[in-house]
Formats: C-alpha cells, sequence, structure tokens
C-alpha cells in the first residue's frame, strides 16, 4: 500500500462520516413535511398534496425531553435558502407566519397551486429574499407593498387571474420601467366583461401616482428656535402622507390638514431645535394603491462653536495637543501661548482636518525646549460666538532653575550729621583703590598669562588680537607658516604653527551663513568663560569633561556643554585637532552633534560641543536592556525599563536621517557605532564625533596611536 496516499483517503473518510453524523442530527431534530423532500438548505414539495398550510418543518423528540427542539427548528429554519412548493391545490392563502421562520429565505416558488392571496407582512422578515416565483396560481389583486422592502431580481406573475384595477396599476408600471423582468412576461388581466386584456393594455382613470410637495428643500435653523415644514401630497387615489423623522433629536409634531379634496397636507413642527440635528434629512412620503413618491428637507441648523476636547500634549512623531471643534458655520481657531497670540514656525504648528461641522487636529511641536512650555489656549469663534479652553503643557525642565533667594531685610543705620563726611571720604577712597588694584591685576593677567584651568602643562598657543574671535578653518595651511600667511595683519590667531584671520564679533556672521561654504567660520571661546565640573570620559584625542559655559548663548547666562581637551601636543595632534574642527563645523544637522567652537588661548586646546543628557547610546541601550537588573559595585542598579519596538525603530530613524546628512556631505564616518552615538532628553539621538562618545571603557580596545 502506497502510504502517500494515505493523506487523500483518510480526508475522504472523514467528510464522509462528518457528512453522516450531520445527516443523522438531522433526522434526529428535523421531520419534513408530508410529500416533501428536505435537505440542509432546501424543502421541496413538487408532488401533489390536498394539505392548505403552508409546508413547516417540525421538531421531534428523538428520546430527549431537554426542551431544545424549537431551537433546533429555529437555527435549521434559518439556514433554508429556497423552499419549491408545486401542485398544492388547496394553498389558498400566504401568512406571515408562515415566512417568519425562514429568516435566510433567498428564493420562493409557488405555482400551480392553488393561492389566492398573501398576507401585507408575509415577506417582512425575509430580506434576503431575490426571486419569487408565483405564476399559475389564482391571485387576483397583490399590493406593490408586500415587496417593498425587498430588492427582487425577479417576480414571475404569469397565468395569473388579475383583476383589471387601480390595485395592479403598479404592475403596468412596473412592467413599462423593467422592474423585476416583468417587461419579459405576459402578462393578463381579467376585465369586467370577462374578457383577457394585456397587462400594457389596461387604462385605468385616476389612477396615478402620488405627487409630493414640501415647503422648504432646504431648511435653515439656529439652535433653539422652533420651525414649521409642510408636505402636500395629491393625487387619485389621494394618497396617505406622513413624515419619517426616526432617529430625530429635536422635540416634533405631526399635524394633518385636509384643505382640498385631492390634497392631503401634513405639517412638521420642529421644537427647541437641536445641534444634533444638523445635517439631518426630512423626509415626507405620499402612499397609494398605485406607488409610493417621497421628497426631503435638508436640516441646517447653526449654532455656535464647542471645543469638545482639549488633550495634554502627547509624544508621537511629534508632540501633539489633540483637540475636537464643533461648530456651525465651522469657527476659525486661533492659538494663544501664556495669554499672547501664537505664531507658527518650523517648530509649532497646526494641523488639522475639517468634515462638516467638526474640526479635529492637532497642535504640533517639533523639538520643543522648556521655552514652550506653559497654557496653550484653544479660541474657536464663529459668527454665532465664542469658546475657548486652555491646557497646561510642559515639555522640558529648565536647565538652569533660578534659586528663589530670600531678601535681606534692610539694615538702618543712623549716622551722625558730623561723621557723614568723613564715612563718604573713605568709602571714595576705598573704591579708587580697588578699581586701581584691578586695572593692575587685568595688565599682569594679560601680560604673563594664566595657568589653564584643566591644570595641564604645555606650551601656550601664541594669541595676537581679540580673545573672543573666530576662525575660518578651511585656511588652515596645516603648520606650514608662508610670508603671506605672517603677513595677514594684526588680527591674526596662531593655533597650533598655523596663523588664521580673526573675526572681531562672530555674532554679525552666524546669522544666514551657509555651512557649505568654504568661509564658515569657527566661533573662539574665552577660557576664562569655562567652569569644569567632572569628567565625562576619555576618547582618542583626550579627555572629555562636562563643564559650564558662560556668555556661549544670547539668550541664556550659561548653559551646560561638553568639552574635549586635547592630551597630545604634538604638531600632528594639532592638525588633527584642526581638521576635526574644521570639519565639525560645516556639519550642521539635527541629529548631529552640535559644535559650538574652540578654546585656543593657551593649554590644551579646547573644543566645545552640546552636552547630551543621557550619555552614549551604548551604555543607553544596557541600562534599558532585558538584563538592566545587573550589580554594579555590590549595589543593585535601578531598573529603567526595556524599550519598545517603537522607540527602537525611532532611534534607528533618527541615526539612519543623520547618515544621510553626512553622505549628502560626500563624508565618511568609518565608525560608526552605539558608543559613538549620543542621547539627549526625550530620546533624542544625535552621531558624535570619534573621540566625544567614547568613554573610558572602550579606549583599551580603541584608540588613535
Amino acid at each position: 500500500m502506497d502510504v502517500s496516499l494515505c493523506p487523500a483517503k483518510c480526508s475522504f473518510w472523514r467528510i464522509f462520516l462528518l457528512g453522516s453524523v450531520w445527516l443523522d442530527y438531522v433526522g434526529s431534530v428535523l421531520a419534513c413535511p408530508a410529500n416533501c423532500v428536505c435537505s440542509k438548505t432546501e424543502i421541496n414539495c413538487r408532488r401533489p398534496d390536498d394539505g392548505n398550510l403552508f409546508p413547516l418543518l417540525e421538531g421531534q423528540d428523538s428520546g430527549n425531553s431537554n426542551g431544545n427542539a424549537s431551537i433546533n427548528i429555529t437555527d435549521i429554519s434559518r439556514n433554508i435558502t429556497s423552499i419549491h412548493i408545486e401542485n398544492w391545490r388547496s394553498l389558498h392563502t400566504l401568512n406571515a407566519v408562515d415566512m417568519e421562520l425562514y429568516t435566510g429565505l433567498q428564493k420562493l416558488t409557488i405555482k400551480n397551486s392553488g393561492l389566492r392571496s398573501i398576507q401585507p407582512r408575509a415577506f417582512a422578515k425575509n430580506p434576503h429574499l431575490r426571486y419569487i416565483n408565483l405564476s399559475s396560481n389564482r391571485l387576483t389583486t397583490l399590493s406593490w407593498q408586500l415587496f417593498q422592502t425587498l430588492s427582487l431580481r425577479e417576480l414571475q406573475l404569469e397565468q395569473n387571474f388579475f383583476n383589471c384595477s387601480c390595485d395592479i396599476r403598479w404592475m403596468q408600471l412596473w412592467q413599462e420601467q423593467g422592474e423585476a423582468k416583468l417587461n419579459s412576461q405576459n402578462l393578463y388581466c381579467i376585465n369586467t366583461d370577462g374578457s383577457q386584456l394585456p397587462l400594457f393594455r389596461m387604462n385605468i382613470s385616476q389612477c396615478d401616482l402620488p405627487e409630493i410637495s414640501v415647503s422648504h428643500v432646504n431648511l435653515t435653523v439656529r439652535e433653539g428656535d422652533n420651525a414649521v415644514i409642510t408636505c402636500n401630497g395629491s393625487g387619485s387615489p389621494l394618497p396617505d402622507v406622513d413624515w419619517i423623522v426616526t432617529g430625530l433629536q429635536s422635540i416634533n409634531t405631526h399635524q394633518t390638514n385636509l384643505n382640498w379634496t385631492n390634497v392631503h397636507a401634513i405639517n412638521l413642527t420642529l421644537v427647541n431645535v437641536t445641534s444634533e440635528d444638523n445635517g439631518f434629512t426630512l423626509t415626507c412620503i405620499a402612499e397609494n394603491v398605485v406607488g409610493m413618491s417621497n421628497a426631503s428637507v435638508a436640516l441646517t441648523v447653526y449654532y455656535p462653536p464647542r471645543v469638545v476636547s482639549l488633550e495634554e500634549p502627547e509624544l508621537r512623531l511629534e508632540h501633539c495637543i489633540e483637540f475636537v471643534v464643533r461648530g456651525n458655520p465651522p469657527p476659525t481657531l486661533h492659538w494663544l501661548h501664556n495669554g499672547q497670540p501664537l505664531r507658527e514656525s518650523k517648530i509649532i504648528h497646526v494641523e488639522y482636518y475639517q468634515e462638516g461641522e467638526i474640526s479635529e487636529g492637532c497642535l504640533l511641536f517639533n523639538k520643543p525646549t522648556h521655552y514652550n512650555n506653559g497654557n496653550y489656549t484653544l479660541i474657536a469663534k464663529n459668527p454665532l460666538g465664542t469658546a475657548n479652553q486652555t491646557i497646561s503643557g510642559h515639555f522640558l525642565k529648565e536647565p538652569f532653575p533660578v534659586d528663589e533667594v530670600s531678601p535681606t531685610p534692610p539694615i538702618t543705620v543712623t549716622h551722625k550729621p558730623e561723621e557723614d563726611t568723613f564715612g563718604v571720604s573713605i568709602a571714595v577712597g576705598l573704591a579708587a583703590f580697588a578699581c586701581v588694584l584691578l586695572v593692575v591685576l587685568f595688565v599682569m593677567i594679560n601680560k604673563y598669562g594664566r595657568r589653564s584651568k584643566f591644570g595641564m602643562k604645555g606650551p601656550v598657543a601664541v594669541i595676537s588680537g581679540e580673545e573672543d574671535s573666530a576662525s575660518p578653518l578651511h585656511h588652515i595651511n596645516h603648520g606650514i607658516t608662508t610670508p603671506s600667511s605672517l603677513d595677514a595683519g594684526p588680527d591674526t590667531v596662531v593655533i597650533g604653527m598655523t596663523r588664521i584671520p580673526v573675526i572681531e564679533n562672530p555674532q554679525y556672521f552666524r546669522q544666514g551663513h551657509n555651512c557649505h561654504k568654504p568661509d564658515t567660520y569657527v566661533q573662539h571661546i574665552k577660557r576664562r568663560d569655562i567652569v569644569l565640573k567632572r569628567e565625562l570620559g576619555e576618547g582618542a584625542f583626550g579627555k572629555v569633561f562636562l563643564a559650564e559655559c558662560y556668555n556661549l548663548s544670547p539668550t541664556k547666562d550659561k548653559m551646560l556643554v561638553a568639552v574635549k581637551a586635547l592630551k597630545d601636543p604634538t604638531l600632528a595632534a594639532r592638525k588633527d585637532f584642526q581638521r576635526e574642527a574644521e570639519l565639525l563645523t560645516n556639519l550642521q544637522h539635527e541629529h548631529i552633534v552640535k559644535f559650538y567652537g574652540v578654546c585656543g588661548d593657551g593649554d590644551p586646546l579646547i573644543m566645545v560641543f552640546e552636552y547630551m543628557k543621557h550619555g552614549d547610546l551604548n551604555k543607553f541601550l544596557r541600562a534599558h536592556g532585558p538584563d538592566a537588573m545587573i550589580l554594579v559595585d555590590g549595589q543593585p542598579r535601578q531598573a529603567k525599563g526595556e524599550l519598545g519596538l517603537s522607540q527602537m525603530l525611532h532611534i534607528a530613524s533618527q541615526i539612519a536621517s543623520g547618515m544621510v546628512y553626512l553622505a549628502s556631505q560626500h563624508f565618511v564616518h568609518r565608525d560608526l557605532a552605539t558608543r559613538n552615538c549620543l542621547v539627549g532628553a526625550n530620546l533624542l539621538v544625535k552621531i558624535g564625533d570619534f573621540g566625544m562618545s567614547r568613554d573610558v571603557y572602550s579606549t583599551d580596545y580603541y584608540r588613535v596611536r
């Protein structure tokens, strides 16, 4: 026996057994009507039967008295999709109760039987009916309302004894319009004289579809107002007229008024109209035996704006203050920040979409700082009123919070009149002496220099000209002194044997400069403006310190920076230092560590960078990894939470953005690693330089020699 055939054979027998079980189950709970053949989805009753009742499935007890027979009948009847009845001469009436269990029925055939009438709501529980065959019966009349809720594809009515009357005028109209394939059938009706007449030739006077009109096609009201709408229905036979207001929230009343013999009017009164009904469609219908006509009124409700919701800032791709505003007419939106009008910029902008009366969107913040903290007020205004709501937004802590100093109470000193002149003379003398002393100290310091704040010994760089300067490092000759460089003028700085032009005020060159131009200037920072705080790590060029830098930003008195000190005073190291400064000056991107400038007045030479709060990415990932709970110096490290997939993707996308920028500058990093990426607040990641991001742990295997 071929083993490979077993799966196919096993599947066949499995299906066969399941089918047998199903047939046994159906047989145990289902009794098919007499003279009928039943399956899971069909009931076929083609053999003649003298019964006058519609065939229904019946449940059997099967020895189980648990009361579930009716439940089984309901479930099984729901699965029936086709019923075919033929040659049942005693079946005269089709009732609603006969059809209500067959909710899934799609095809119904009752032909060559004694069917004479169908109850008005016989098909109310059969919404899926698409095909009805009532041919060769004894129907004399039939109402269109039976099929009003159905989407019929075909309705067979041939070989019936319809009376020529207004009641079947709808069939003539359907035949003319090709509805339900009546146009392909030979339909006849019986005249009062007993003659047979083709349906399309039937001519009944005063028998047409009703006509309908409304007093307003578009009704516009204000919230809280009342309104009255009139609907007129006319025709012969006189139609019934009514308003369809299902779902309308406003209080409404109907009042019928028969003004003329052939006009039926009805008034709809809306009381205290609510804004919830804005955009609602009011429908008036007029019905008679021929058919139905309808007219619609679009209701527009004007109301003042409302701030539905204003959420606190949430970090998505950007920080978002989400809002939803309703109002009709649609309101205009304005924002205030701490009571002042908010102007949109690259950092703050509004994005929202408007759908009808609802405006929904976000106030977006692209990398906000502590300057963006405060209260944000949304103001919505339209001609009917104004609405506002305020939310507090806090994005970053202030880097240097101002300590509150208790004011010292004034000390009142009482002087005698004769002592005032002597006291003033002493004060003036001391002030003059202090001024002279300060001037002498300043001259001595500038003449003889001062020791480095970093406590390192080495040759002092030659400084000529002003201390606060900026140098175009693109023009460095890399240690080669030429006559042209020596004659560059009095305003020059010598860094590592190279003379560079000095800019008196570099602030003039920061505005609107292009980092891609070869004349980009590097700011020179005074050594006395740098105050060291602690050591951060050690890189290829030297040690890296956390420091406070004064007079670096026009908006801040001081700011935290990272400074890198050159440890090797050799000429080659100075050239590398200059080349890196030149490179970093021209690399300006949101995901590249920002380079502030250099300090060249004395040794060691110093580079000043922005300070990234969380250090290098390698340690950051370890601290937030699955094995972050380890012992450090015998103490358990506090768990900081494992990073999610979206956060890792956010980190990767920032690094990729920085690398795309480097590639656009034709620069190859050559050592992109997590140790060379730095992490700031709010998961901001930037690519660092070759020395900045390497901590002590990596210097044993990565060092420039």
